[in-house]
């Protein structure tokens, strides 16, 4: 019998991969990957949001790279992730040009519509930083059961946009890292205190880029808590 494996940085778990382009409604197309159970279906699905293109952000950012890494075996999950509007990856590169938090709302609505094709179950957004700023401004316009916010900096999220959660039936977590460069717990209760209902999670020793496995499997074990429960805690070791 083999040994398991560590699982750590670099390890990709078995799924159905496949290479998807999504259509926008202002005629751009989008390259992005579909992650889905190897053997079975998903329960849930994650729409995975990017951190701020202008700032290295794309859909291989460590996070949403090791959630669709490893989610699709570990708990059943279907993790689409796409590039926004003018960022490249080694996918490819998506059609246009970066919108500052505005044009992107079309690239989460194509996202959708690709959920929505596919029928996919039980769709929530998971956004980081800049990716949180679309989740908050959009996501309620669209059918998902929730948001999960990692590192939510507010830069581009107006008072009343966060306001807005407090009278949906959509869940609503944010995940605040202790040392967070520009959202911190004490001031992040006090922005996102129009929204009672709210899950903020502070993470004690957490920072903005959620650097180094200890930080990633506390968001990886976060997001599973709410879309498949069942599945929590992940495991450290794959056995195959």
């Amino acid at each position: 019998m083999s040994e398991p494996v560590v699982i750590r940085s670099g390890v990709e778990l078995p799924a159905r991969r496949e290479e998807i382009e999504l259509h926008t409604s202002d005629g751009l197309t989008l390259v992005g990957e579909l992650s889905l159970p190897l053997d079975r279906e998903p329960v849930a699905t994650i729409v995975a949001l990017h951190p701020l293109p202008t700032a290295g952000g794309f859909m291989d950012s460590h996070i949403i790279r090791k959630a669709a890494a490893r989610l699709p075996a570990l708990a059943d999950l279907a993790v689409l992730r796409f590039n926004f509007r003018g960022v490249s990856s080694p996918r490819g590169t998506s059609d246009g040009q970066f919108g500052d938090g505005v044009e992107e709302e079309h690239d989460l609505a194509a996202a959708m519509a690709f959920v929505a094709e596919r029928g996919l179950p039980h769709p929530w957004i998971v956004g980081w930083s800049f990716g949180t700023e679309v989740a908050l401004k959009f996501g309620l316009e669209q059918p998902i059961d929730g948001a999960i916010l990692l590192s939510p900096p507010l830069h581009r999220t107006t008072p009343d946009e966060v306001a807005a959660w407090a009278a949906s039936d959509k869940k609503l977590i944010a995940l605040i890292p202790e040392l967070d460069d520009f959202l911190r717990p004490t001031e992040a209760e006090e922005k996102f205190s129009s929204v009672p209902e709210i899950d903020l999670v502070r993470v004690e020793g957490g920072r903005h880029l959620w650097v180094g496995e200890t930080q990633t499997a506390r968001v990886l074990n976060e997001i599973v808590e709410r879309l498949n429960p069942a599945a929590a805690p992940l495991p450290t070791t794959w056995n195959g």
